[in-house]
């Protein structure tokens, strides 16, 4: 397994923000796991709402606990509720099924983190996602449409 370093970590994070004050995007939250879960890196732009973090955080983690990005995680919640209620429970209530967690990749396909952005629309939170990921050399893996 390859590791995502620290600054990769960093640069995902720091990109993101950027693409986000570029669109004029509202205030945002975005965590990076690595592959194991573990958070690697967090940042949390001034004027975000309360419990962003978690949100954010639960995006990646559900991305990551599936293998599949959050996006595919919405789409199941509307196909099988019952499902991905048990699964939210399995994991600890740390899931949150809607578009803005996206799976971190090697050019290989290896895993290696995710990422969760929260604070705009799950829309812009995944488009800021995959702009953090790509600057940092690495290919995002939201889900399918």
């Amino acid at each position: 397994m390859s590791d995502l370093s620290l600054a990769a970590a960093q640069q995902i994070v720091s990109a993101a923000l950027a693409h986000a004050r570029a669109k004029n995007m509202k205030p945002l939250v975005v965590a990076v796991l690595d592959a194991r879960g573990a958070l690697k890196a967090y940042a949390a732009e001034d004027r975000t709402s309360l419990r962003r973090y978690e949100i954010a955080h639960g995006k990646a983690y559900g991305a990551l606990s599936f293998g599949i990005g959050s996006r595919t995680l919405g789409k199941m919640a509307v196909d099988r509720p019952h499902f991905v209620a048990a699964a939210t429970h399995a994991v600890g209530g740390t899931l949150i099924p809607v578009a803005g967690g996206v799976l971190i990749k090697t050019a290989q396909g290896e895993l290696v983190g995710a990422v969760g952005v929260s604070g705009d629309t799950s829309d812009n939170d995944e488009a800021a996602a995959m702009a953090g990921i790509e600057a940092a050399g690495f290919k995002g893996d939201p889900g399918s449409d």
